[in-house]
C-alpha cells in the first residue's frame, strides 16, 4: 500500500490554492487533511494531523504561517513571496532548533521555469549582456516577480564567479524606471497586462548574436507538478531550501 502523506493547504480559496487542493486530492499518495482560508485558525493544522503545510497565502501572513508549522514539527512548502534576507535568516535560526524539519521556499513551481532560470544562469557567463523581462497578469501585487529576482540572483552569482563584467550600458539620461530595476547588477523589467498568467524572458547578447530563453505558464495547472514534487521531497531535505532547483538533479 502506498504510504500516505497528510497535507494541509493555506490559502485554499485563492487561485493557486484551489489548484493545489485539486492536485493533492487527485494524488494517490497524498491525503488533504485541511484546506484553510486566510482567516481560519492555524490551530486546526495541529488537530488535522498535517505532516506538510503548503503555504499559498499572502506576504503579510506567510512568515507567521511557516513559523507556526515549523514550531509544531510540520514541514512547509511555500509559494508565497515576501521572504527577504531578514525573514530567511530568522527562519534558518528557527529551523536550527528543529532538526529534521524541512522548508522549501519556491519563487516558482513550474518545472520549465526553474529549468529556464538554471539554463540562463549557466549561459550568462558566455555573453556580454543580459537583461530580464517578466510578464504577468495585472492582479499580481509585487514587481519584479519572485522568479525574476531569483533568476537575476542566479545569473549575477554565475557571472561574478566567472569574472564577467557588468553588461555595457551607455545610458546617462533616462526617465525614472525606463531601464527597469537593478537586482544584483542585472536589469529586470516588469510588464503587467490583462490576458497574461506568468511569463519570463532572459535576453543574452554578444557580438552579432542574441539568445533568448523564455518560459510561459498559460494556466496555473503548470505549477502543480512542482508543488507535488515539493510536497513529496521536503521531508528528505531538512533545513531551508530556497528554489525548487535545490530538489532537482540538474547536473549543470
Amino acid at each position: 500500500m502506498t504510504e500516505q502523506l497528510s497535507v494541509a493547504v493555506l490559502g485554499a480559496s485563492g487561485r493557486m490554492g484551489a489548484e493545489a487542493v485539486k492536485a493533492i486530492d487527485a494524488a494517490a499518495d497524498l491525503t488533504l487533511v485541511a484546506a484553510l482560508g486566510r482567516n481560519d485558525p492555524l490551530d486546526s493544522l495541529v488537530s488535522s494531523g498535517a505532516q506538510i503545510v503548503v503555504d499559498l497565502t499572502v506576504p503579510e501572513s506567510t512568515e507567521a504561517n511557516v513559523r507556526f508549522a515549523v514550531e509544531h514539527g510540520m514541514h512547509a512548502v511555500v509559494g508565497t513571496t515576501g521572504w527577504d534576507t531578514g525573514r530567511l535568516a530568522g527562519l534558518e535560526e528557527l529551523l536550527a532548533n528543529r532538526p529534521g524539519v524541512g522548508v522549501l521556499i519556491a519563487p516558482n513551481f513550474a518545472l520549465g521555469s526553474v529549468l529556464a532560470s538554471a539554463f540562463a544562469a549557466k549561459a550568462s557567463k558566455y555573453f556580454e549582456s543580459v537583461e530580464i523581462i517578466e510578464l504577468h497578469h495585472p492582479d499580481k501585487v509585487d514587481a519584479p516577480s519572485g522568479t525574476a529576482v531569483r533568476t537575476a540572483q542566479l545569473i549575477s552569482a554565475e557571472r561574478s564567479e566567472a569574472g564577467v563584467p557588468s553588461s555595457p550600458d551607455a545610458t546617462t539620461s533616462e526617465l525614472a524606471g525606463a531601464r527597469g530595476t537593478d537586482v544584483d547588477g542585472i536589469r529586470v523589467h516588469s510588464v503587467r497586462l490583462a490576458g497574461l498568467v506568468a511569463h519570463q524572458e532572459v535576453l543574452l547578447g554578444g557580438p552579432g548574436e542574441q539568445l533568448t530563453i523564455r518560459h510561459d505558464s498559460f494556466d496555473r495547472a503548470s505549477f502543480m507538478p512542482g508543488v507535488l514534487l515539493g510536497i513529496r521531497s521536503v521531508a528528505a531535505h531538512p533545513g531551508l531550501t530556497v528554489g525548487l532547483d535545490g530538489y532537482l538533479d540538474l547536473g549543470l
